[in-house]
């Protein structure tokens, strides 16, 4: 009976001794997995904008209409013959 309990014991405290020797490793590889898939998506994410971007850059170099419609959007310039025309917003006041 007491050789059940001293294996016993030895097994109890060997599986706590690797627990305490094992655990730090796993908390942190865990973390590095998360670290990484966070990382991943975010490379996904740039990726597609970067593709967006490209995309842009190309019709802003090639694309005459759109050319056309950047100058006439955040440039406010006008065609020849137009009148620019300025919408003020009505301020509500309640």
């Amino acid at each position: 009976m007491l050789l059940i309990l001293r294996k016993g014991f030895l097994l109890f405290a060997l599986a706590v001794f690797s627990l305490i020797l094992f655990l730090p490793g796993y908390t942190k590889l865990q973390e590095l997995r998360d670290r990484n898939r966070e990382l991943a998506e975010k490379i996904k994410r740039l990726e597609i904008e970067n593709a967006l971007l490209q995309q842009e850059l190309y019709r802003a170099e090639k694309d005459s209409l759109y050319q056309e419609g950047i100058i006439r959007d955040k440039m406010g310039i006008v065609r020849k013959g137009e009148m620019p025309v300025k919408i003020i917003p009505v301020e509500d006041k309640r």
